[in-house]
């Protein structure tokens, strides 16, 4: 699981995505073959599932904030 950087800079955060799922990739022989990877919330989904995310936060999205 990871959340991605506190930034408005896609690459970045897209990069903390790959390094995630890069990660994940090398280790599966170590893994379970159903091996979730965790990544991305309301405001950076879109490029974690781009990046391969299986699972997203959105809360957010469907809550709102608290003031």
């Amino acid at each position: 699981m990871t959340l991605g950087p506190l930034t408005e800079e896609e690459g970045a955060i897209r990069e903390s995505f790959r390094l995630l799922r890069r990660s994940r990739d090398s280790m599966r022989e170590l893994l379970t073959p159903d091996a979730i990877l965790s990544m991305g919330m309301s405001g950076d989904f879109e490029i974690a599932i781009e990046e391969g995310a299986t699972h997203v936060r959105v809360g957010t999205a469907l809550f709102g904030s608290r003031p």
